[in-house]
């Protein structure tokens, strides 16, 4: 635990750690790659996030709804049906993923030459 000094409540006014503690971790920036192309069901993204677990994949989405970056609809249907979708806030963050994409295609191209 941060003592509560001075220097933690920097720390906690970092916006780069806050951005981290919203959308870090493995699958979050995928979970949210994912959701900027449209609406997905929990058993769509699960299929479409190679290696997640079930359970992670539900912490994960708790969590971005949580912070209001995703939105769960549920309808009252039967069977049940649930979507997951991006609120404006979490839309907010398409130049940052996409800015991401291209770096990660930069990553494996320079792969590639060594």
């Amino acid at each position: 635990m941060i003592p509560n000094t001075e220097n933690s409540k920097k720390y906690f006014q970092c916006p780069l750690t806050n951005a981290m503690n919203v959308i870090g971790g493995k699958w979050k920036i995928v979970i949210l790659g994912h959701l900027l192309k449209k609406e997905k069901r929990f058993g769509e993204l699960k299929k479409s996030i190679q290696g997640v677990t079930q359970k992670m994949l539900t912490q994960q989405l708790r969590e971005l709804e949580k912070d209001g970056i995703v939105h769960r609809e549920i309808y009252k249907e039967i069977p049940p049906k649930v979507e997951y979708s991006l609120t404006d806030f979490g839309k907010s963050l398409e130049p940052i993923i996409n800015q991401l994409w291209s770096f990660g295609e930069e990553v494996i191209e320079n792969k590639t030459k060594v």
